[in-house]
Parts: C-alpha cells; sequence; structure tokens
C-alpha cells in the first residue's frame, strides 16, 4: 500500500511540472526571453505528411533531411532533448515541426523551415 501511495505522489508530481503549475528557474533565464522574443510568431500547420512520405521528400531532395532541422532546433533550444520531428504542410510549403523536453520539464515547438533549415518560429 505505501509503495502505491508513494507511485501516486511521484505520478503528481511530474504531471504537476509537466503541466507548469510548479515555477521553473528556466523561464527567468533573460538568454531565452531574448530568443524566443527574436523569433517570428509560427505559422498555421494545416497537415503532417505519413512517414513514407517524408522519407519520399528527403529522398527526391525536395527538403532537408530531419538531422538537419534537429541541428537547427539545437541552436534556439541548446540543451533540449527532442522528442519529435514532423514534417508539415503550411500556406506556402513544408516546414519540421519539431517537439523538444526542456530540462525543466516544459515541451517547446520549434519550427524549421524544411527548404532553408533555418528555424521559423517557437512556441
Amino acid at each position: 500500500m505505501r509503495y502505491a501511495i508513494a507511485l501516486s505522489a511521484i505520478c503528481l508530481t511530474v504531471a504537476a511540472f509537466a503541466v507548469g503549475g510548479i515555477g521553473s528557474m528556466a523561464e527567468d533565464a533573460p538568454a531565452m526571453q531574448t530568443a524566443q522574443a527574436a523569433l517570428a510568431p509560427a505559422p498555421r500547420i494545416e497537415t503532417c505528411l505519413s512517414p513514407a512520405d517524408m522519407r519520399e521528400e528527403v529522398g527526391e531532395r525536395r527538403v532537408i533531411e530531419p538531422i538537419a532541422a534537429i541541428r537547427a532546433a539545437r541552436t534556439v533550444i541548446p540543451r533540449a532533448e527532442i522528442q519529435r520531428a514532423s514534417l508539415c504542410r503550411i500556406e506556402d510549403g513544408l516546414v519540421y515541426m519539431l517537439t523538444a523536453l526542456r530540462r525543466d520539464g516544459h515541451f517547446v515547438h520549434v519550427i524549421v523551415d524544411a527548404r532553408t533549415g533555418k528555424v521559423a518560429g517557437q512556441y
């Protein structure tokens, strides 16, 4: 019974960190706020491609490889762990939507232009 209570307490603590119920020191960092302010607002994402379609786009050299998009995202969020990378359509082309987990437990989404490899937005 003690193990169940301890496990539920740990799960609730992790959930509180994940939803931002507990403040983080990383949000107070001026470098992070400066980097976020310098980026343009995120474009509206319409649909994301399947893994097979993403391989086809990369294979035909229409977009950069996912690892190049991850490297570009690391310039904005250097110590975050990339959780997911998707190739998605927007109004005027394709972008990589990268989901990263920062060390403070918050998720960050970084949008990288799939043709040029430049960071297009972050939220």
